[in-house]
């Protein structure tokens, strides 16, 4: 999670070893409410991606990544949890 992470902006650095290759999509969702859409996310650089949070989204977080060439997908279920704060880092059993 980026220092500036807040309610109302994500943004997080996504970490992948022996990978599929670059990522061309990360996705958020939801975990609460009753639309849980996939949000893509922008590239902002390097690894780091982020999102202007709607209001009506809320923790906690899921993350679907897809690789650029091959189109792979994984989803890490609820890895951002319910009281995220800026800085912290989240592991996933997910990998590539």
């Amino acid at each position: 999670m980026d220092q500036g992470s807040n309610p109302s902006y994500f943004s997080c650095v996504i970490e992948f070893e022996n990978g599929e290759g670059d990522l061309g999509l990360v996705e958020l969702q939801s975990g609460t409410g009753s639309d849980n859409k996939w949000l893509a996310m922008q590239h902002s650089w390097g690894a780091n991606w982020k999102i202007e949070l709607p209001p009506q989204i809320k923790p906690p977080f899921s993350i679907r990544l897809t690789t650029l060439e091959s189109n792979k997908t994984l989803v890490a279920n609820n890895v951002i949890p319910l009281d995220w704060p800026p800085g912290k880092s989240y592991h996933s059993l997910v990998n590539f």
